[in-house]
């Protein structure tokens, strides 16, 4: 990828893997699904069971060839997240709550404003956290072991 493609990725992701959202533009414009997989180096999506297209593939060891139906990818600004309120789409924007916690809000003209929650999927991990410490791990009494004191200046290095 060059220099000016990587200008144009998107930052700030506004629709995230299992966001229930609405096609807007494409042969599938008005359509619902959810976020299947978000491809964010071509800032695109997949949405499950829309923009269906035909893929030869060729056989190999362990699969058979043949033509497939598979999900296209498409463009992360071709869908919009749906208001949970009015079940309509819309931006989302984020906004900080007394708390001091970040939420996702719907934003627009005619939008509710209200809470859209961060999809339940994104809570489980793909892979698992290893449970057993490997040779490149540190060991946690090094870990827990306490190098610097604020309130004497003991363990600082001599500049």
């Amino acid at each position: 990828m060059g220099w000016k493609a990587a200008e144009k990725l998107i930052r700030h992701w506004k629709v995230l893997r299992g966001d229930n959202v609405m096609i807007i533009r494409g042969k599938d414009k008005g359509e619902t699904g959810v976020i299947k997989r978000v491809v964010r180096s071509q800032n695109r999506v997949i949405v499950e069971g829309k923009n269906l297209v035909k893929k030869h593939i060729k056989q190999g060891q362990g699969h058979e060839g043949g033509i497939f139906t598979v999900e296209a990818p498409i463009h992360a600004s071709n869908v919009q997240v749906i208001d949970p309120v009015t079940g309509k789409p819309y931006k989302v924007g984020t906004k900080y709550l007394e708390d001091g916690s970040k939420v996702r809000v719907s934003r627009g003209i005619g939008a509710s404003g209200s809470i859209i929650p961060r999809p339940e999927i994104l809570k489980i991990r793909t892979t698992p956290r290893p449970s057993v410490a490997g040779p490149k791990d540190t060991p946690m009494e090094l870990v827990y072991e306490k190098t610097y004191d604020a309130k004497t200046g003991k363990g600082m290095p001599e500049l």
